[in-house]
């Protein structure tokens, strides 16, 4: 099912010929199927979520962000790097992970929650172009499928340890329980969320609450757990690179973050308090738990190392079923399969949601059709389950080390964008995220991801050396973040803005937000809110950004020459009327 383009004859020439051009191909209207017009389906996956959508409390929308870290693979990340690199390694790997994260995390989540945008729009914006982007939606889809299958791997896992159930039937099921709740997005998953948090959060301290009254002496026992490190439980720099690579990779969970956080309301001075709490605990502060997360699966997979030996210690079902054993022993086992199951359901969801927003992006952009997110939740999840039949969970070290590279230059070309040339204004003061507006590619973000990725990719596979190859996600983000400014500097912000706004109305309103006014497509005949509006020379008229971006006649006619045409002024919205 896709939307369906009819043909109508093209309108008049205009009388002015100070006006738009009249086009000699034919103009299209556009109708689409069900699943893209039903707004609970659709979650508004390739636009600007409007005021009248989101309609829910900060709180709310936090709750429901948060909902999604309640994946246990931050416990066999924690329990892997522990048992690969000993205690003090670990630890200093771990924390150094989640402050690069944690202060990363802050813009992408100030800039999403502002604007109303995903992280695939965001990106568009903030140095990369319409096209350049492309390729970071690939990369974001991957990010949720690798951990979709992780996820799954663990869910498996629980289902064959505590029902007997063999582990490929069991990557089946993990993949099709997910698909019901994911098909009618925020609206089924912040219920879900909402609800079932209060018990995992009880579930997952548990273990360690009765550790630390009958076992209390195993916290300091931890501080000496050397794993198979050679080095022991000692600190050693290429231990802290490897580890901190492999945490690193989870950089780019803040895209499922603010996935959700899009769908904040507009900051005013009533909510302002609870508006930045939520943008900061639900966006960055997901580290905060992730971290400990990981540091509680490093201390589980040393309590249970010598039960289970080094090799499945890193397994959360594992660790669970012990930890619950100190104090439900009878019960160990099935507690530690519902809580595995409520973890999984809670994450993968997630997981399928955000990739189905990636894949909607990918796709509208390359084929020019959009037949509904919920397509590409199938492919997403079956993506997924190919990685699992495949034994992802077994490569997990290596997988998550290599793709580290590619995601932390990403997230760090934005962020620098973001972080570095908005205030110098090297960049727009916004973020503009339609194809009428912009470049093809912007070599600023672009540019500097491709480069930051080869070169800490070479690294990785040690063309600089052992310490080359354990810091190479560093070196990503460092090159990233020096190469943005620099870019943005050598071609003076030419590649942001391709043409100016030519709609009357108003993008801001008067309280400086972004206006809540409506406009009709002239392409499918639906009011839009302004900020998704673009005018269209092609079509005379003011198009949505989903018609703007499945168009294929019109060979982006507003932007002939913008290339050669002149830097557009960066600071705020130009606006100019059609005439």
């Amino acid at each position: 099912m896709t939307e369906t383009v009819h043909k109508k004859a093209p309108p008049a020439p205009p009388p002015s010929p100070g006006g738009p051009t009249s086009n000699s191909a034919a103009h299209n209207g556009r109708t689409y199927n069900g699943w893209t017009r039903n707004d609970t389906l659709e979650d508004y996956s390739l636009r600007y979520a409007p005021k009248s959508f989101r309609r829910w409390t900060p709180y709310v929308v936090a709750t429901t962000a948060l909902g999604g870290i309640a994946y246990l693979a931050d416990f066999a990340i924690g329990g892997s790097i522990a048992v690969s690199h000993g205690f003090s390694s670990a630890m200093v790997a771990i924390l150094t992970a989640a402050v690069v994260i944690f202060l990363t995390g802050i813009p992408i989540s100030y800039y999403s929650a502002k604007y109303s945008i995903d992280m695939d729009l965001l990106t568009r914006g903030a140095g990369f172009g319409y096209l350049g982007s492309t390729l970071t939606s690939v990369i974001y889809a991957s990010f949720t499928f690798i951990f979709f299958a992780l996820e799954g791997s663990i869910m498996a896992q629980a289902l064959e340890l505590g029902l007997h159930i063999p582990l490929p039937v069991g990557y089946v099921i993990c993949s099709l329980v997910i698909l019901p709740l994911v098909v009618y997005g925020m609206t089924a998953l912040s219920r879900m969320q909402v609800w079932t948090q209060p018990v995992w959060l009880v579930l997952m301290v548990a273990p360690f609450v009765s550790i630390a009254i009958q076992e209390p002496g195993k916290f300091a026992e931890f501080t000496h757990f050397a794993g198979d490190s050679p080095t022991g439980s000692g600190i050693s720099m290429l231990g802290v690179g490897a580890g901190a690579g492999v945490a690193l990779s989870l950089i780019a969970q803040i895209g499922e973050q603010v996935d959700y956080l899009r769908f904040m309301p507009d900051r005013t001075a009533g909510n302002g308090r609870q508006w930045w709490a939520a943008v900061l605990g639900a966006g960055p502060g997901w580290v905060v738990l992730g971290a400990l997360k990981q540091i509680g699966g490093a201390f589980l997979a040393f309590f249970i190392a010598g039960s289970v030996g080094l090799a499945k210690a890193n397994e959360p079902i594992q660790q669970y079923v012990h930890g619950f054993g100190t104090f439900a022993a009878p019960v160990a086992l099935g507690l530690a399969t519902f809580f595995v199951i409520l973890s999984q359901v809670k994450i993968n969801s997630t997981n399928a949601y955000s990739g189905s927003l990636s894949w909607s992006n990918f796709f509208s952009r390359l084929t020019h059709r959009h037949p509904g997110r919920v397509v590409y939740i199938f492919l997403n999840v079956g993506i997924a389950l190919a990685l699992m039949e495949g034994g992802v969970f077994g490569f997990l070290n290596t997988v998550l080390g290599f793709y580290s590279n590619v995601a932390i230059a990403w997230i760090g070309a934005v962020v620098a964008d973001l972080v570095i040339n908005k205030p110098l204004k090297l960049s727009p003061s916004y973020i503009e995220f339609k194809r009428a507006h912009l470049h093809h590619f912007n070599p600023v973000g672009f540019g500097s991801m491709l480069i930051a990725s080869a070169v800490s990719i070479a690294a990785y596979f040690d063309a600089f050396g052992a310490y080359g190859k354990a810091f190479s996600p560093f070196v990503a983000l460092f090159l990233a973040m020096v190469l943005s400014p620099l870019f943005a500097v050598l071609t003076r912000g030419r590649y942001y803005i391709a043409r100016a706004d030519v709609l009357d109305e108003p993008l801001l309103g008067p309280d400086g937000l972004p206006s809540a006014a409506t406009l009709t497509c002239s392409v499918c005949a639906t009011d839009f809110e302004r900020p998704d509006m673009a005018g269209c020379p092609f079509h005379q008229g003011a198009v949505c950004s989903l018609c703007c971006s499945l168009e294929k006649d019109c060979h982006d006619t507003c932007k002939t020459g913008a290339a050669t045409a002149g830097p557009v002024e960066l600071g705020v919205p130009t606006v100019r009327a059609v005439d």
